[in-house]
């Protein structure tokens, strides 16, 4: 799984937006301020009954990688992956959306915050995993702990995550990348027309090339 193009773009990038949607008609001008910035990546969160509209606008150009975030159940992940999500993200370890993301062959995320947590996620054969919520349960502190005796693990935190810590975060080798509504939010996006929104990916985006 770890040349899937969402791996890669996701190592690459070492960015993952969240987005939560109750605004459709902004979706437009999402996809062309994340394609103009070179992040073509978005986890849309089931975080509103517009998650798998929004999914299936986002996915229908093919210009993103559009995942489907807070999955806590099957039939949300199979929505979600036949309306266009190439990747599934979870806030705890969902062992059928676990099984039904390796069946299609799409990463999959998990939300852990314990050693029981990964011990489950390694036993289910993931070896990447959302870390959530990272600022509750320890942020990079708790990462760097847990890594070493899950080794193999690389982890995607969220949670508490802003820009003024997210250097520390990258500059862990074990970090794959870091999510969050910080990066992009359709507050932001529908304020003043994306201007700012735009301007925010820029910043963090220079922030990762220096990394």
């Amino acid at each position: 799984m770890k040349q899937h193009p969402v791996y890669l773009e996701m190592k690459e990038k070492r960015l993952l937006p969240l987005y939560t949607v109750t605004q459709l008609d902004l979706l437009p001008l999402v996809e062309k301020i994340l394609v103009d910035n070179q992040l073509p990546l978005i986890e849309v969160t089931f975080r509103s009954e517009l998650a798998v509209e929004a999914i299936k606008i986002l996915a229908k150009s093919g210009k993103l990688l559009v995942g489907a975030g807070t999955v806590k159940t099957l039939e949300q992940a199979k929505a979600a992956v036949e309306n266009g999500a190439k990747f599934i993200v979870s806030p705890a370890v969902v062992p059928d959306v676990i099984s039904y993301c390796q069946e299609q062959q799409i990463p999959v995320f998990p939300g852990v915050a314990t050693p029981n947590d990964i011990q489950r996620a390694y036993e289910l054969g993931l070896d990447v995993v959302k870390f959530f919520p990272a600022d509750i349960y320890g942020g990079l502190k708790a990462i760097k702990a847990l890594a070493g005796p899950y080794f193999e693990m690389e982890f995607v935190p969220t949670g508490g995550i802003h820009q003024g810590n997210l250097q520390d975060y990258l500059d862990f080798e074990k970090i794959l990348a870091v999510g969050g509504s910080f990066i992009l939010s359709e507050a932001l996006v529908a304020a003043d027309g994306g201007v700012k929104a735009a301007a925010t990916i820029k910043e963090l985006r220079q922030l990762t090339k220096t990394n």
